[in-house]
Formats: structure tokens, sequence, C-alpha cells
């Protein structure tokens, strides 16, 4: 069940991540949603780089090759993806954190990661 309501960290509603393929978020809703079930936090919206992909693939969450047996085509440079919260403060402390969408981070990544953290990464 989806946590209600859906609040971005700007205090305003909730955003879509992305509007087309490959779907996102927990629910595959491309709302970057959340719930109990979530043990992720599939919460922030990033814009993908290429230095983030290599990145993600290095620690071992390779996000990069297409994965048909799943729907998945593969993420490329500019594709937008609800990230763990974690995921993302890891790559911040390594210095290749992707750019981040505010509207549609849902509030509950501000549990992991500080707003000017965020707000450090903004989309715009």
């Amino acid at each position: 069940m989806k946590a209600d309501p859906s609040i971005n960290v700007l205090g305003t509603e909730l955003l879509p991540c992305s509007a087309r393929e490959p779907v996102t978020g927990f629910f595959r809703d491309n709302h970057c949603n959340t719930c109990a079930e979530d043990r992720g936090s599939h919460t922030v919206c990033a814009v993908m780089t290429d230095e983030f992909l290599a990145y993600s693939k290095y620690v071992g969450n390779d996000l990069s090759t297409p994965r048909p047996e799943f729907r998945f085509p593969g993420l490329r440079a500019g594709d937008r993806w609800c990230l763990c919260a974690a995921r993302f403060l890891q790559a911040h402390d390594e210095g290749c954190a992707p750019r981040v969408h505010l509207e549609a981070t849902h509030e509950r990544a501000l549990d992991i990661v500080p707003l000017v953290v965020l707000r450090e990464h903004s989309a715009g």
C-alpha cells in the first residue's frame, strides 16, 4: 500500500519522476512513492549520468545492462529513475551523485538524505 499523502521534499504534491520507458518507482507507476515494504526507499528521482551508471555498476547494481527477462532495457544517461536514497547518498559521498528532480523526490528521502544535499544536486 502506498504512503499517503504523496508529498515531495519541498512539501508539495509529488510529481511523476518519468513519463516514459522504462517504468520506474517501487510500484512501477513512474512515481517515487514508497511504503513499509520498500526497504530500499526508492524515493530519489534522479537523472542518470554515464558517471553514475558506471559507479552503480561498480558497486554491484548494474542499471545500464538490458535485462529482457525482466522487461528492463537498461538505463542511459538522461533517463530518470527512482533511486534508493542510501545509494544516492553513497554516490554523493563518492562525488558522483546524479542530478535530482526535487518535485518528484518523495519526502521520505529526507529520512536518509539531508535536504541541503538534495538541493546541491537539483536538476532545476
